[in-house]
């Protein structure tokens, strides 16, 4: 079995617990406009690698990744089109004593026995909620929120340990009304540990130029702190902690 990668990141801090090796997976089905890896969209791109060369690779840091809960995960892209492979890996990252984290933007259209698989191998999902008005989402990703919504309620169901992560774009997402459509979606979600607010910033906008795509946030600039501790105070009010 091989997958279908984008690129690897060695000592990533900000995705999971401890120190993690990251596996970024090549095709998405969203196009978000903030999107700062949009060459993953391509379902064809990337290179193939298999489980055992990635283990192999792996396991030369498993000295730094141990300590704190660290580990790998799966990011992209979408890594759960690619479900089986990444289970896989997971399973033989689990033998090596390493957590797995699976960063997702939950577009499940079917939930077949690959994604209870992939699911259950998993020890945290940071779940990306981009919009949770349904028309803004469709703006903002090209695709409804009705999956993400319904794989954040398959999270809930199955207890699965989950930190919610929510892009601040100024004038996408950052108003009141969609900080509280989040809190009330997630208020009974008590398998969430965190909602992270991510703020929009403008690190992709080089790799649409590259890639002669228009890229439409061009003159958005980062929320203020003000904006954060704002959208902070709304949706810890439901009952999550909130960071940014």
């Amino acid at each position: 079995m091989r997958g279908r990668i984008h690129s690897i990141e060695s000592f990533g801090t900000v995705d999971g617990d401890g120190i993690r090796f990251i596996v970024f997976f090549q095709g998405c089905l969203m196009k978000c406009l903030y999107c700062h890896n949009p060459d993953t969209w391509d379902m064809q791109g990337g290179r193939f690698v298999t489980v055992p060369e990635l283990i192999q690779e792996i396991v030369t840091y498993k000295p730094f990744l141990q300590p704190n809960g660290g580990g790998v995960t799966a990011s992209g892209g979408e890594a759960v089109l690619q479900a089986r492979f990444v289970y896989e890996w997971f399973k033989a990252c689990h033998q090596e004593n390493l957590t797995t984290c699976l960063d997702t933007n939950g577009y499940v259209r079917k939930y077949t026995p690959e994604i209870d698989d992939l699911v259950n191998e998993t020890d945290l999902v940071m779940l990306d909620l981009k919009q949770m008005n349904d028309e803004v989402h469709q703006k903002l990703t090209g695709v409804s929120n009705q999956y993400a919504k319904q794989f954040a309620e398959y999270l809930h169901q199955h207890n699965k340990r989950t930190w919610i992560r929510y892009v601040v774009v100024p004038g996408w997402t950052d108003d009141d009304e969609s900080a509280h459509l989040l809190g009330q979606f997630t208020k009974n979600m008590d398998n969430i540990e965190r909602i992270e607010l991510l703020p929009f910033h403008q690190m992709g906008k080089v790799k649409w130029e590259i890639m002669h795509k228009e890229y439409q946030l061009e003159n958005v600039e980062s929320p203020s702190r003000a904006t954060l501790e704002r959208l902070q105070k709304i949706i810890s009010n439901y009952g999550h902690k909130v960071i940014f």
